[in-house]
């Protein structure tokens, strides 16, 4: 697809060098003056608090504008909940990813965070963790009451750049991705939920171009009978144009996951789609991928890949000889390989352990 003759826009100046904040520009396409502040059910100097009582809190597009602004004016979005009430997918992430915090009303302790279990109390205008007798924050019981069902999710966080011509379609690594894991490819996408547009990349690069040098974030889906959504974010960078995407798929406890399609799409995404770098991670969690106000083990990492540059940058004798038990499996062409890391079976922090050897291996840092 030729979009025009034009070619996309440089990155933002003084950028280039720098560490990269969490970016929040792109969370919705629609812009908003700076001074506009969305409606919120209360707002403090410290945090802007909205109430939500529905099955599945959504990144709707009225509430990644809650949350975009309360970044950019320097306080917290706190979601206050019922807890019968669940977190989508997307809106998990962004919450983890920003100041913010999932407020969850119980009827024993007065109020937790759904994401970690602390029981909170209102301080200074804002809910914070209470502290024991000790000083330590309190985990609520109703946190840590949750019956394990079978069902696990699949998620896949990887990073692409390209060259950032007037061809450049975006989409495809998602695609390849999706279609390896789910056997079919997405339905629909949005800068918000529900997406209610038909999956196109031809649509998603007109809106990244659109919006370049700013970010876009969007959420893709896929259909019913599959439960699989992803988010995208693309990013304008000194070194060209980069999508940065994580892919979760769930399955019910008598399902099997494709584990052995991993390896294949790593090098479909090194030899055709410039990936930077891959994290394959399993959880027990809901098939259905919403997050409940309760524990749920968090994921354990399954893979890791890194593409070409990344090999090239860390050294290629440093890539291919690791402390890892098995030996990576080569990518791509031989003059410019990337490699595929297995790190256990995801089922013990032994995993963990495994892939913070294996970085600081290419790192060029000593051993733990």
């Amino acid at each position: 697809m030729l979009l025009g003759g034009r070619v996309w826009p440089p990155d933002a100046p003084g950028t280039i060098g720098a560490a990269r904040p969490v970016d929040v520009s792109g969370v919705t396409a629609v812009p908003v003056p700076a001074a506009a502040q969305p409606a919120v059910d209360m707002l403090t100097d410290k945090a802007a608090i909205v109430l939500q009582d529905r099955p599945v809190v959504p990144m709707t597009s009225w509430l990644s504008e809650v949350l975009r602004a309360t970044v950019e004016s320097e306080r917290s979005l706190q979601i206050v909940t019922p807890p019968h009430c669940r977190l989508s997918t997307p809106t998990r992430l962004l919450l983890q990813a920003m100041p913010s915090r999932w407020v969850v009303q119980d009827e024993r302790c007065g109020y937790y965070d759904g994401l970690t279990g602390a029981v909170l109390t209102w301080e200074d205008d804002a809910f914070c963790p209470a502290r024991g007798e000790n000083g330590e924050p309190r985990v609520a019981d109703s946190f840590t009451e949750a019956a394990q069902t079978g069902e696990r999710q699949l998620s896949v966080s990887f990073r692409t750049r390209h060259r950032p011509t007037a061809e450049l379609v975006l989409g495809g690594a998602l695609e390849a991705a999706w279609q390896a894991l789910t056997g079919g490819l997405p339905a629909g996408w949005g800068t918000s939920e529900p997406a209610g547009l038909t999956w196109s990349r031809r649509r998603l690069t007109e809106l990244a171009y659109e919006r370049a040098p700013r970010s876009t974030w969007t959420v893709v889906v896929g259909t019913p009978d599959r439960p699989a959504v992803a988010t995208l974010r693309v990013i304008r960078t000194p070194d060209g144009v980069e999508e940065d995407i994580t892919l979760t798929v769930g399955y019910g406890p008598d399902e099997e996951l494709p584990l052995e399609a991993l390896p294949g799409l790593a090098e479909e995404l090194v030899t055709r789609y410039g990936l930077m770098t891959m994290l394959c991670r399993l959880r027990a969690a809901r098939r259905d991928l919403s997050a409940p106000p309760h524990y749920e083990d968090p994921p354990l990492p399954y893979a890791f890949v890194l593409g070409p540059a990344e090999v090239q940058e860390a050294g290629r004798d440093t890539a291919s000889r690791t402390p890892l038990k098995e030996r990576p499996v080569r990518l791509g062409p031989q003059a410019r390989p990337g490699f595929y890391y297995a790190l256990g079976d995801a089922k013990t922090a032994e995993s963990w352990a495994a892939l913070e050897g294996l970085l600081r291996h290419l790192r060029g840092a000593p051993p733990a």
